[in-house]
């Protein structure tokens, strides 16, 4: 397994529109051009190491999961094949190639949009001190990675940096409006189940996910990315057991190691051994394999 990382993109001629900590967005005018990069961030903060591959599956994953769910919502999604593209484009076809999307550019909704299925990560910990996940109430005697009996929305503030922040449905009718957020509440929980089944029948457990969406024309419609492993924790489903932490095919991997380092996950991030490395980009892309059944272009 060989490519060159794309760590950032520097088109001069066209105008940046945002850098997030994984994409770099531009400007078109009516669309936005979206370049997934190899960057990986965990706790908030973008590590100085690439993953070889990741910006193409994050690309082909997405465009996957726009397709799937399309019968229930709008997506942003026009198109990832680079040969359609503009003409003012195709200068940078190499760095394009598999790992960009031009979209229709809307108004972002400012709400991270978070389904959980199973009990783990910051909910767990919150659920052992408190038995409520982001405020939510759940039953006593839940273990670690258990399934919930109900999907639970539990949205957050949208950071491109620093740290998101958990908020409340009521918090996001102010915000947004009732009609809105019980919309993007709704359209989350079913996108979620839709999938989720899906998934499971590949082999994976979606544990939890995170949406985002805008308007278009009055509409609202999935935006960003969708169900990608840096969104989402995916589990193999031939190895799950309630009451532990799982294996997954997503960053959990890489934030499991740095959890192990003495870092205060605030000051620089430090780089990643070779051999992590090289393990989180063969799970990113077994995550695409295993959900598509179809193997990942322009792999050496």
């Amino acid at each position: 397994m060989s490519e060159d990382i794309l760590l950032k993109t520097d088109f001069k001629d066209l105008a940046l529109y945002k850098r997030g900590k994984v994409r770099d967005v531009y400007d078109l005018g009516e669309k936005l051009l979206i370049v997934s990069t190899d960057r990986i961030s965990c706790f908030d903060v973008v590590l100085p190491c690439g993953i070889p591959y990741k910006g193409k599956v994050l690309t082909a994953l997405s465009s996957f999961w726009f397709n799937f769910i399309q019968d229930i919502t709008g997506h942003h999604l026009i198109s990832a094949d680079v040969e359609g593209y503009p003409k003012e484009l195709q200068k940078y076809k190499t760095q394009l190639n598999g790992r960009s999307m031009l979209v229709k550019k809307t108004k972002p909704l400012p709400v991270e949009c978070i389904v959980r299925g199973y009990l783990s990560g910051s909910g767990w910990k919150e659920y052992k001190e408190k038995q409520s996940v982001c405020g939510i109430k759940l039953s006593p005697g839940l273990l670690e990675s258990d399934k919930l009996t109900e999907p639970l929305f539990t949205p957050s503030t949208k950071a491109d940096t620093g740290h998101d922040m958990n908020i409340s449905q009521e918090y996001i009718e102010d915000l947004i409006g009732k009609d809105a957020s019980g919309k993007i509440k709704d359209l989350s929980i079913a996108i979620y189940k839709k999938a989720s089944l899906y998934a499971l029948n590949r082999g994976i457990i979606i544990a939890d996910t995170k949406f985002e969406f805008g308007i278009d024309n009055q509409r609202i419609i999935l935006i960003d990315e969708a169900l990608t492993p840096d969104s989402s924790r995916f589990w193999p489903a031939d190895g799950y057991q309630r009451g532990r932490p799982q294996s997954s095919y997503d960053k959990q991997f890489v934030r499991d190691y740095l959890e192990s380092l003495n870092w205060d996950k605030a000051s620089a991030a430090p780089e990643l051994p070779q051999e992590i490395i090289k393990k989180t980009s063969q799970k990113y892309i077994q995550a695409y394999t295993k959900l598509t059944g179809r193997q990942l272009p322009d792999i050496s």
